[in-house]
């Protein structure tokens, strides 16, 4: 057969099957076209004629020639036709020779999502890939090469990977709120006088945090608008235009600390509609919070501050919200909490790093 002769094998419109036509094999290890054995050129024909990512391997050189389904496994590396398979894969070639050589030595290869770390966009990636190795023969019988059959399947892989994690992060918040409620639950009917007081402060609270959720779920739980959080929080107990004053510089909470500052805003806005300045005409109350240097650290400041309303003076027991506010506010955020009774109004701060706050964009867990 003549050179021109076998090229006729090749002439597909392909660009893989132009780049066999215009390759030099008289230098390549394959030698000319002219004198490749029957099954070579066979298989050749074949992969540059199929839709589905292939790539023969061919001689002890193992030298690559792939179709134009294979392109994009290749990324931005150059064209593999003429090239050895070794070369084109030269950072992933430790997971995938034990894989070539029981090819070559007849044993056949599948593998579903095998994890290799490949470089073909100018970076080392994690990529998965289905693919299977298998014994090519030469007209003699004998094994000369291997077919790579391959599909990426790496968007499915990571999609799988990310529907995990988001089943996880669900199942652990589901478990705090279960704990949060429970907590709610728990101090709410002890300290109520009755039964119907306890049945309406409990559902309250429920209000409360559900609007808390609301909000993050809003967000895709990537982050929580301190502002959304206490406006939600306030919304409920603001009866008259001027009563609450809410303002500050955007602030995201991580989960966490927006549920507990959310129950401590509806604790206090409570507490004050029963006892401080919301529950006489004119009182106001005023939430503000800073950003502001405390100690040479760059930290966040909320101030609490009621006016207007009757004399106030310290409680003669700690309630749910106290506990709440001191404690696990304190906690959550890793910071400071006072509360100051003073005779012309309540007084809360709250004060912490931003270091203890989350990244703007950062996902967040409960």
């Amino acid at each position: 057969m003549t050179t021109t002769d076998a090229l006729h094998l090749f002439l597909g419109h392909s660009a893989c099957g132009q780049a066999v036509r215009r390759l030099d094999w008289a230098n390549n290890p394959l030698g000319p076209i002219s004198g490749w054995s029957h099954s070579l050129r066979t298989m050749v024909g074949a992969i540059l004629d199929s839709a589905f990512p292939q790539c023969l391997l061919w001689g002890p050189q193992r030298i690559s020639i792939h179709n134009d389904a294979f392109l994009p496994i290749l990324g931005k590396k150059p064209l593999a036709i003429g090239r050895s398979f070794q070369e084109v894969w030269a950072e992933a070639w430790h997971m995938l020779e034990p894989l070539v050589v029981r090819a070559y030595a007849g044993e056949p290869t599948f593998i579903e999502d095998y994890p290799l770390i490949v470089e073909r966009h100018d970076r080392p990636e994690q990529a998965y890939f289905t693919f299977c190795y298998s014994p090519i023969r030469d007209d003699d019988g004998r094994i000369a090469g291997m077919l790579d059959t391959v599909i990426e399947t790496t968007p499915k892989v990571q999609a799988q990977q990310q529907e995990k994690l988001i089943n996880a992060e669900l199942a652990h918040r589901i478990q705090n709120t279960l704990a949060i409620v429970n907590s709610i639950c728990d101090q709410t009917f002890r300290a109520a006088s009755s039964l119907d007081e306890a049945r309406i402060t409990f559902g309250r609270r429920l209000k409360a945090l559900g609007q808390a959720h609301m909000v993050l779920t809003q967000s895709s739980w990537i982050s929580a608008p301190m502002a959304a959080i206490i406006e939600g929080a306030l919304i409920p107990h603001s009866m008259a235009p001027g009563e609450i004053c809410a303002q500050g510089p955007p602030v995201n909470l991580s989960a966490r600390q927006a549920l507990s500052l959310s129950m401590a805003i509806h604790e206090l806005a409570t507490n004050s509609m029963k006892y401080g300045a919301l529950s006489a005409a004119g009182g106001e109350v005023t939430v503000r919070w800073n950003l502001e240097p405390i100690d040479g650290d760059k930290c966040l400041r909320l101030h609490w501050l009621e006016t207007g309303g009757p004399r106030v003076s310290p409680p003669e027991r700690r309630g749910f919200g106290s506990r709440l506010i001191e404690q696990v506010l304190a906690e959550d955020f890793g910071g400071k909490v006072s509360m100051c009774y003073a005779p012309e109004g309540l007084r809360f701060e709250l004060a912490t790093k931003l270091s203890n706050l989350p990244d703007q964009g950062t996902r967040i867990g409960v």
